[in-house]
């Protein structure tokens, strides 16, 4: 889920209580970063849910400005995960 905010901003949000992961596995590099551009289907990340996993779409055309979350931390549904700046 993602939502635009007053300056243009898309926030990228956690849809369930879950694990946030920005790279699909130790060592990896990371799925974006700060400057990547990213289309509506560009995964941004992973989200664990009792060992099942999700992958997270932009759902945006754009630039990322920030990863908000960090690796392997808990998020709850809503927490802001990554901010884009759409084309």
């Amino acid at each position: 889920m993602s939502e635009e905010n007053t300056d243009g901003v898309v926030t990228i949000e956690a849809s369930v209580n879950s694990i946030f992961y920005a790279q699909s596995s130790p060592g990896e590099p990371p799925y974006v970063k700060e400057g990547d551009s990213v289309d509506e289907d560009t995964v941004v990340c992973l989200l664990e849910i009792m060992k099942c996993y999700r992958s997270v779409a932009a759902g945006v055309k754009g630039t990322v400005m920030k990863v908000m979350a960090e690796n392997g931390s808990a998020v709850k549904k809503g927490d802001p995960l990554i901010l884009v700046k759409p084309e």
